[in-house]
C-alpha cells in the first residue's frame, strides 16, 4: 500500500502551499506591501523606456517654457494698444497669466503622455505581460499612477518655476511681480499639482477606453471643446456647469488672484478637480478588473 503526500518538498526545492492551480511562489505568499516596491521598480522601468515618455515631456518643456516668455515678451510690446481687460487681468494675476501663456497648449503634451503611459501598453499586447506578472489589477493600476503622478509633478514644477523666473524680468517694466508676493508660490506650486492631476485625469480616460486615438480625442474634448460650449447655456446653471467642469475648475489652483467671475476658491475648484479623476480612476480600476487585456 503506498501513501499519497500532499505539498511534499521536492528534492532540493523549497517546499510551500498549493492551492487549487497548483503551488502558490514565494513571492505570492508575501504581503502586498512587501511587494508594492518592486510594482514601482517595475513601472518606472516600463515607463522611462518607452520614447514616448522623453518626447512628450521634452515638447511640453518647449511649449511651456518657449510660449510663457514669446507671449509675455509680445504683451509687453503691445502693452500700451491693449485692451483695458487684457491689461486688468495682467496687473490682477500676473502670475496666472505667465502660467497660462505657456500651459494652455504644454498642458496637451501632458494630456497625450497620459493616456499613452496606459494605453501603449494594450496598442503593443504589454499589458498581458504586466498582468502576468502582477494578477492583482490594483496595485498595478496603482504604482503606475503613483511613478506617473511622482515624475510629472518633478517635471511640471520645475518648468512652473522656469517659466516665472523667465518671464517675469520681461514683464517688469510694465507689470512688476515676485516670488514673494501674495499668491505666487501657491500658484507655482499649483501650476505642478494641476497638472499632475490632469496627466492622471487622462490616464483614467485612457483605461476605460484602452484606445490611443480615441483617449487622447476625448481628454482634448475636455480639456478644450467642453468648457466653451458649456459657456454658450444661458443663466446661472451654464455659468455653474462651466465652473464644476474638470479643467475649468483645477487651473484655478494655478492663479495667484481669484478671477472676478470665479465661483470657486483655489482649493475649491481643485478639490472638485480630484474628485472628477478619483471617480474616473476608481471606474477604471472596475472595468480593469472585469475586462480581459
Amino acid at each position: 500500500m503506498t501513501a499519497t503526500t500532499t505539498g511534499a518538498a521536492t528534492p532540493g526545492g523549497p517546499t510551500g502551499p498549493t492551492g487549487p492551480a497548483g503551488p502558490v511562489s514565494a513571492n505570492e505568499g508575501r504581503s502586498s506591501g512587501a511587494a508594492f516596491p518592486r510594482l514601482l521598480a517595475m513601472e518606472w522601468t516600463k515607463f522611462r523606456s518607452v520614447r514616448s515618455t522623453v518626447w512628450s515631456l521634452l515638447a511640453f518643456v518647449v511649449l511651456a517654457l518657449g510660449l510663457a516668455a514669446l507671449i509675455t515678451a509680445l504683451t509687453v510690446n503691445s502693452w500700451d494698444k491693449a485692451d483695458p481687460d487684457q491689461k486688468a487681468s495682467w496687473l490682477r494675476d500676473p502670475t496666472g497669466n505667465i502660467l497660462g501663456s505657456g500651459f494652455f497648449l504644454g498642458q496637451l503634451a501632458i494630456c497625450v503622455l497620459g493616456v499613452m503611459v496606459i494605453t501603449s501598453e494594450y496598442s503593443t499586447g504589454m499589458i498581458r505581460a504586466s498582468l502576468l506578472a502582477v494578477p492583482r489589477r490594483t496595485p498595478m493600476l496603482a504604482a503606475k499612477s503613483v511613478v506617473f503622478a511622482v515624475v510629472t509633478f518633478v517635471v511640471t514644477e520645475i518648468v512652473s518655476f522656469g517659466a516665472f523666473f523667465i518671464a517675469a524680468p520681461i514683464l517688469h517694466s510694465k507689470v512688476q511681480v515676485s516670488l514673494g508676493d501674495k499668491g505666487v508660490l501657491r500658484a507655482l506650486v499649483g501650476a505642478g499639482l494641476y497638472l499632475t492631476m490632469l496627466g492622471l485625469f487622462a490616464m483614467a480616460i485612457g483605461a476605460l477606453i484602452r484606445h490611443t486615438a480615441g483617449a487622447i480625442t476625448g481628454v482634448i474634448g475636455f480639456v478644450l471643446v467642453l468648457a466653451p460650449l458649456a459657456q454658450l447655456l444661458p443663466g446661472s446653471v451654464g455659468k455653474h456647469i462651466h465652473a464644476y467642469l474638470p479643467t475649468e475648475a483645477g487651473h484655478l489652483v494655478a492663479q495667484s488672484a481669484p478671477g472676478p467671475k470665479d465661483l470657486l476658491s483655489a482649493w475649491q475648484g481643485y478639490g472638485v478637480f480630484a474628485l472628477w479623476t478619483a471617480l474616473l480612476l476608481v471606474a477604471a480600476e472596475w472595468m480593469l478588473k472585469r475586462r480581459d487585456a
